[in-house]
């Protein structure tokens, strides 16, 4: 039997998605808009300065989404109050959810004991590493967003869990490497939601321009742990929009 490598935990992470009825918004009155603006930036900024954790809205490219409001808690209760403070707004009854990813940050042992130099936990737990990674805050230096889920294959032919733990460490600390390599660039948050969502990891990269999004990751696809046992989900791509930019998203009504 192969051996777990060992997880550890951090914060909680709603990657919350909305659209927006352009139909119904476009059929209201100025003053509607205004205050539906109002409201849902008086929201984001609130959101934005929690206790613990952090918010952001994007603006997402394409047809899958117009927005993402992304969210880091300490409580699943807390994430739960952030989706549905949302939905309460005249902007938020006026959006559907195409899609949400619900996960938890998180640090294999694989990288933490490599990069720590120790399997002590308590040690780990107290280096600077460890706490940006499970307790991380949203950069305000890197407007774009790329969000995806992922799963390791665990086919009959392949499976990445029946590989020993020697292979396994090996070719994540290969892929690490490759990562390290755009760390000015792009910086990333990895969460785990095995049987919490329908993928085993999330993974979100901000960049200082989407470009190094694109060559991140078709870099990180040569590497032998992505080549031979990764499977993606669908990718969001968006910009960072401030909360007072609510009021320019729904039609420049300043």
């Amino acid at each position: 039997m192969a051996e777990p490598p060992g997880v550890l935990d951090g914060w909680f992470v709603l990657h919350d998605f909305r659209t927006i009825s352009w139909d119904r918004m476009s059929g209201m009155t100025h003053s509607d808009r205004l205050a539906a603006a109002e409201q849902a930036t008086n929201l984001q900024t609130i959101q934005e300065r929690p206790v613990n954790g952090a918010s952001a809205a994007y603006s997402i490219v394409g047809h899958k989404a117009d927005l993402l409001f992304l969210h880091v808690r300490p409580t699943l209760d807390e994430l739960l109050e952030c989706q549905t403070s949302f939905s309460r707004t005249a902007l938020g009854s006026l959006c559907t959810r195409p899609y949400s990813y619900f996960s938890v940050t998180e640090l294999s042992m694989y990288e933490a004991s490599a990069r720590g130099g120790t399997d002590n936990l308590d040690e780990l737990m107290q280096q600077p590493f460890v706490q940006r990674r499970l307790y991380p805050a949203i950069p305000d230096d890197k407007p774009y967003i790329s969000f995806y889920p992922m799963n390791k294959r665990r086919g009959e032919a392949v499976n990445w869990y029946t590989e020993e733990m020697e292979e396994r460490r090996k070719m994540m600390r290969e892929h690490g490497g490759t990562g390290r390599k755009f760390t000015d660039r792009v910086q990333q948050m990895i969460t785990g939601s095995t049987g919490l969502d329908d993928w085993e990891w999330g993974v979100t990269l901000w960049a200082t321009e989407p470009i190094a999004i694109k060559q991140l990751v078709y870099t990180m696809r040569w590497d032998e742990v992505t080549a031979k046992y990764a499977e993606f989900g669908p990718f969001y791509t968006g910009k960072r929009i401030a909360a007072e930019g609510f009021a320019d998203l729904i039609g420049g009504i300043r």
